[in-house]
């Protein structure tokens, strides 16, 4: 039992050890390399959004890649990438739609989910060790191959739920401010081709869900929030 106890709280101390270690590597980059987001009509509706949350100011800065991407640090910095700001400059997307990236990303802040994701990472490495050597005792060529595609689908599903979570709190916030939820929906039926990731993975192994199902569960929350409204 005290070895069990052993095998797994080592992984997950120093899991939480060297993932903060690596975040906080992450974020000096990020805001070293990172330069303040000037677009005045964007920053008109994230200002709209701050007054909502009846805080000053929401910082978000551009993250120099060409990706279309947006991002949020453990300690609360939101970042656009350069590639999502050119999608705007473009007419690729509008201002509404990239607001809808920062809300979402206010939505992993505000919920906790980088900080959880610490705790997650630990939990996994120390199920993917008590696996591989639990398995592989009995079948020893493919224990590590099976405890590693456990804690794989188990990572993608938990990060799934995040995404999810994080629609809900931005299509709550955007209803609020008056932006609503459409610029929303309409981005997200651009992702695949803004991203250009459609058929990369096996939907179970991605870290986002189907963008259908994102959709679908977006005019859930607007029709219901509609029809309370009307009662």
């Amino acid at each position: 039992m005290v070895k069990f106890l052993f095998l797994f709280l080592i992984p997950i101390v120093w899991g939480l050890f060297s993932q903060r270690s690596s975040i906080s590597k992450t974020n000096k980059v990020l805001l070293s390399e990172a330069t303040e987001l000037s677009e005045p009509i964007l920053k008109s509706l994230i200002h709209r959004i701050s007054n909502i949350l009846e805080v000053s100011e929401i910082p978000v800065r551009i993250h120099e890649v060409k990706s279309f991407n947006g991002l949020a640090t453990p300690d609360g910095h939101i970042f656009l990438t350069r590639g999502a700001l050119d999608a705007f400059y473009e007419g690729r997307v509008t201002a509404e739609e990239l607001s809808s990236i920062v809300a979402h990303e206010l939505g992993h802040v505000a919920l906790g989910h980088a900080k959880r994701r610490m705790l997650d990472f630990s939990m996994q490495n120390a199920l993917r060790i008590i696996i591989s050597l639990t398995i592989g005792r009995l079948i020893p060529a493919i224990g590590t191959y099976l405890a590693n595609v456990i804690a794989s689908l188990l990572a993608a599903k938990l990060s799934r739920n995040d995404e999810f979570e994080a629609d809900a709190y931005a299509s709550a916030l955007l209803s609020k401010v008056g932006i609503g939820t459409s610029p929303q929906i309409s981005l997200l039926k651009k992702l695949d081709a803004l991203t250009q990731t459609k058929g990369s993975s096996p939907q179970w192994l991605q870290s986002h869900p189907k963008v259908e199902d994102r959709v679908l569960a977006i005019q859930k929350l607007t029709e219901k929030w509609s029809n309370k409204s009307q009662t």
